[in-house]
């Protein structure tokens, strides 16, 4: 990032009285002022815990809104494990800066891409920041990223309730709210139920919540099997008397597509899994559409 960004940062862990001083200087208290940035709908995407497909989930969300004609901008925040790059194929291509403002990668004329693994030298160079440095790059990424005019600009967040999730709900403008991405299994559900209830602390909507790996389909007879039971997310959501989005099963064809970086809506079409996400994007559109009337 930026040389201000790590002055920033070292600032932070060496001047123990800066805080006193910026107050002395008049600076000014309480949140910092929303990005400048033209979107009308920000929608994060966040579980409770890793592992529950929650990268997938967005990847699959964004493309297919894209897929509606309008202009949607995917933004990666799992700045210590950023995996969209790889599941659209673009991990090998680099932003272009052009005055002084950061062009996303496109996927297609639709969708525009920005992630942290853009900017590491390789895929396996580790990211060790703190918080200062983390809420000054996500200001960048959305403040100094020339994303056009857009409808959409879907958050992967990494898993739980940290750094991340708090400074992108506090810097983004038109934040309609969030999708909680869970598995079936008590465990999973019990930390998105933690997600949900941190969504509300900071008086924002949950936009519902999706169940994925809800059954695996299997590749010969497309029948669904339970593997990790199923039900937990609709319960949950009932639980906490937010919306339901519908649930998506296990494809191993969607596995074998974020490896290969397609995603998996692109040449699936009409198996379950992908009915399931054209369902979940179109109820999540419509809760949406719902909260903006």
């Amino acid at each position: 990032m930026t040389t201000d960004t790590k002055n920033h940062q070292n600032g932070c862990d060496s001047d123990n009285g800066s805080s006193t001083s910026e107050q002395k200087a008049g600076a000014p208290k309480g949140l910092p002022p929303k990005a400048k940035i033209n979107v009308k709908n920000v929608i994060l995407v966040l579980s409770g815990k890793g592992g529950v497909g929650k990268s997938t989930v967005s990847t699959n969300l964004a493309f297919a809104l894209a897929e509606t004609g309008k202009q949607t901008g995917l933004l990666d925040l799992d700045i210590h494990g950023p995996n969209i790059p790889k599941m659209l194929g673009i991990e090998d291509q680099r932003p272009v800066v052009s005055e002084k403002m950061i062009e996303p990668v496109h996927v297609t004329g639709n969708l525009g891409v920005i992630s942290m693994a853009f900017l590491l030298p390789d895929t396996s160079t580790p990211v060790v920041w703190r918080g200062p440095m983390k809420m000054a790059a996500i200001q960048q990424f959305l403040a100094e990223v020339n994303w056009g005019a857009l409808e959409y600009l879907v958050v992967d967040l990494p898993p739980g309730t940290g750094d991340e999730a708090l400074s992108i709900a506090q810097l983004a403008p038109n934040v309609r709210g969030a999708v909680i991405v869970t598995t079936p299994q008590d465990v999973a559900v019990m930390d998105a139920m933690r997600a949900a209830k941190f969504i509300e602390k900071l008086d924002l909507q949950v936009l519902g919540v999706i169940e994925n790996m809800s059954g695996m389909v299997c590749p010969h007879c497309n029948g669904v099997i339970d593997l990790f039971s199923s039900g937990g997310g609709k319960k949950a959501a009932e639980d906490l008397g937010v919306p339901y989005l519908g649930s998506i099963p296990l494809d191993p064809a969607m596995v074998k597509a974020g490896d290969e970086g397609r995603p998996y809506i692109m040449s699936h079409e009409h198996t379950p899994t992908w009915k399931s996400v054209k369902l979940v994007m179109k109820n999540l559109v419509d809760q949406i559409n719902a909260g903006s009337r």
